[in-house]
């Protein structure tokens, strides 16, 4: 039986590729800032599924709850086959409206938490000689709407490179890049997208589903929904002028509906 680690295990997509893993006969590692949820869904997975489930309390905002992370993703009496960097969060402002303290907990949890991470994990795996990484970006990664959509950016072209530098190693690496889906992601960030179309909505168990046969036939990108593979063929294929003009159309219409 293999272990999965999953950080932003405690909602969303997270909570669901977590849920869907421990339903695969996967043992688990939760990790996300909140014990009391942690401790409540692990609960709920050692009874559903019998899983073996380890609750690791830490806030990737604070560089040495992270480092705590990737020891134990360096571990190798208890090996880590699958690293989930799922934790984010979404700011709903413009950059320079932002506190500069939130911003810099955001890239310390979507940039710089994968990095560390990624180099603890695949390293590891390296030499073992097989795993997977499976790193959570964005549709918005492909756009231009805020440091949101940069740092998802970075995750997915980040996850691209790390993707081809262990090709042969038996150690594979996944971008996730779903679109819209129903969480509590948007509640958080306070934004309201009442206007657009309800067939653009993803289903988060959907999502952890398609991510995880992605990951398991070795794909470096994964974008869920027939709907959102072409949206993001059109947007990868738009002037970076257009996707900026788009981008930031859409983030208007949000905040002055929030």
């Amino acid at each position: 039986m293999s272990t999965a680690l999953v950080t932003g295990a405690s909602a969303g997509i997270g909570r669901a590729l977590a849920q869907r893993l421990a339903h695969d006969g996967h043992d688990l590692v939760l990790v996300a800032r909140d014990r009391a949820r942690l401790e409540r869904l692990a609960a709920e997975l050692r009874d559903r599924h019998g899983s073996t489930v380890e609750v690791l309390v830490a806030d990737l905002a604070d560089r040495q709850q992270t480092e705590e992370v990737c020891v134990r993703l360096a571990d190798r009496e208890r090996p880590v086959d699958l690293l989930v960097n799922n934790a984010g969060f979404g700011l709903h402002r413009p950059f320079l409206d932002n506190d500069l303290a939130q911003e810099e907990a955001a890239l310390e949890v979507m940039v710089r938490a994968v990095l560390v991470t990624c180099h603890a994990a695949g390293r590891a795996m390296r030499e073992r000689g097989h795993g997977a990484i499976l790193n959570v970006s964005s549709v918005a990664g492909f756009l231009a709407s805020g440091t949101y959509s940069a740092e998802k950016s970075f995750v997915t072209v980040f996850s691209e490179s790390l993707a081809s530098q262990l090709h042969g190693t038996g150690v594979t690496v996944t971008a996730l890049c779903p679109g819209l889906t129903r969480t509590e992601f948007h509640e958080r960030a306070r934004m309201r997208l009442p206007g657009l179309p309800q067939g653009l909505w993803l289903d988060a168990d959907e999502v952890a589903r398609q991510a995880l046969a992605d990951v398991a036939a070795g794909r470096v990108l994964s974008v869920p929904g027939p709907q959102w593979k072409v949206a993001t063929l059109a947007v990868r294929a738009l002037p970076r002028p257009l996707r900026r003009g788009g981008a930031m159309r859409l983030l208007e219409r949000s905040r002055r509906r929030s």
